[in-house]
């Protein structure tokens, strides 16, 4: 059964068509894989490589792909059904198919290693602009170049020159010389576009100054994650690691203050940004905590803002710091959370989700148990807080006049305490007629 290369064209009559994805899954255990049946076709109608969005699903799946482009087998490991990668591949064809202008799939990807850059060209529309290689997928595409038209047809014509060549001297013409000189010149600019020098390459660079502003803020924008793109296929723990120590050579240097954009952008290029914290409250954090916060709060807030992942891993730096500090900082765990809480870098449902399961992720079960009970203070107002909001603004207004939240330095423990409403004495209301 076919279906439309652009399914959110809905037309019956749409001229281009692909296979649905087949899938099959294989083996079990720690070895099961799933195997696309019909990658080369699928491929074939996309005009792409089979590799590639067989790579795609790896890079969106976070799971390992095999190719046996010999048997047409295309594997990518883990579980997963047709459906779930028939709708990846719609993410696949809209990044690295359709054309930008049109939404065509009438499109030729073309590569150039040396400058890192991916052109597409539309057939029916003429467009031609550069792909965002941010995508993890951009840098198996550079390392793998789709196999050039061009070069396919100047191979044919040199075949051809070959066997004209054979003919004439088996002919004794006397055409040897015109055959000799027009292999030769095929030679040459099969050899031109085989380094990646020729003019083509770069036809879809403008000489505007527009286009030439543009082109120097893509790079300004985008040349970090351009750099050192081998370390993607590293390990995640030494990506970690090679994010520990960037991060601690700023430090170091003494240009940690204002490197909080540069730490980010580290951190997004290696793809561990929601580990991110947990390496910073390491670096950054001692038993001076409090007065850290406040001092690093920008720092933080670029990787915690609205990523409660990165706000757990927070969580997982805490403990560790209060492990390593553990006389001075274990009495003030509620003081230090209200202030991560203050300053906008933990949200409460992630510090109510922390404070219901005890773990020994980065502590001892012992120490960890110690820590969340002297939070259970500042969790339990937390949670009061959020039930009290539930009910009516006057109740709201009402307690926030009558309730005062204490916050203490010295303190081992959060305190509430009620503050009774002043009632002025009913003499003060009654007004003299006769004093006026």
């Amino acid at each position: 059964m076919s279906v439309n290369v652009n399914r959110s064209v809905s037309d019956q009559f749409y001229r281009y068509k692909m296979p649905r994805l087949i899938a099959k899954v294989e083996g079990k255990g720690n070895g099961i894989k799933t195997v696309i049946v019909n990658m080369v076709d699928v491929a074939k109608a996309l005009n792409r490589p089979p590799t590639y969005p067989t790579k795609f699903f790896g890079c969106e799946l976070g799971a390992q792909t095999q190719f046996d482009t010999k048997n047409d087998r295309y594997i990518v490991n883990g579980s997963h059904e047709a459906n779930k990668l028939q709708d990846m591949l719609d993410g696949f064809i809209r990044k690295f198919v359709l054309c930008a202008e049109c939404d065509n799939p009438e499109t030729d990807l073309h590569v150039n290693p040396k400058k890192q850059t991916i052109g597409t060209s539309c057939k029916a529309c003429g467009y031609r602009g550069m792909l965002d290689t941010r995508h993890k997928l951009c840098t198996f595409i550079l390392k793998n170049p789709p196999e050039s038209n061009d070069s396919g047809s100047a191979s044919v014509k040199k075949e051809k020159e070959k066997k004209n060549r054979k003919k004439d001297k088996e002919n004794g013409s006397g055409s040897g010389e015109k055959s000799l000189s027009s292999l030769a010149e095929c030679h040459f600019l099969l050899t031109v576009r085989q380094d990646g020098d020729d003019d083509d390459e770069d036809w879809a660079e403008e000489t505007t100054e527009e286009a030439q502003r543009r082109r120097m803020e893509e790079i300004s924008d985008h040349a970090k994650n351009l750099t050192l793109s081998d370390d993607l296929e590293k390990p995640l723990e030494e990506r970690v690691n090679l994010f520990y120590n960037f991060v601690k050579q700023k430090k170091e240097s003494g240009t940690i203050d204002g490197a909080d954009k540069d730490i980010l952008a580290e951190a997004e290029r290696l793809d561990v940004k929601a580990m991110g914290p947990l390496i910073l409250s390491e670096l950054l954090f001692d038993e001076n905590i409090r007065d850290q916060i406040k001092k690093y709060k920008r720092h933080f807030l670029r990787f915690c803002h609205n990523n409660k992942k990165a706000q757990k891993y927070l969580m997982g730096g805490f403990e560790c710091v209060v492990k390593l500090h553990q006389v001075q900082l274990l009495p003030r765990v509620p003081i230090i959370l209200k202030d991560l809480y203050d300053a906008d870098l933990l949200e409460e449902d992630v510090i109510v989700a922390w404070a219901e399961k005890v773990s020994k992720k980065y502590v001892s079960k012992e120490l960890a148990k110690e820590i969340h009970a002297k939070a259970a203070p500042f969790v339990k107002w937390l949670k009061e807080a959020e039930e009290e909001s539930g009910g009516s603004e006057e109740e709201e207004v009402e307690e926030d006049e009558n309730v005062e939240v204490v916050y203490s330095s010295s303190a081992r423990e959060l305190k509430v305490e009620t503050v009774k409403p002043h009632t002025p004495e009913k003499e003060d209301d009654d007004i003299d007629i006769d004093a006026i």
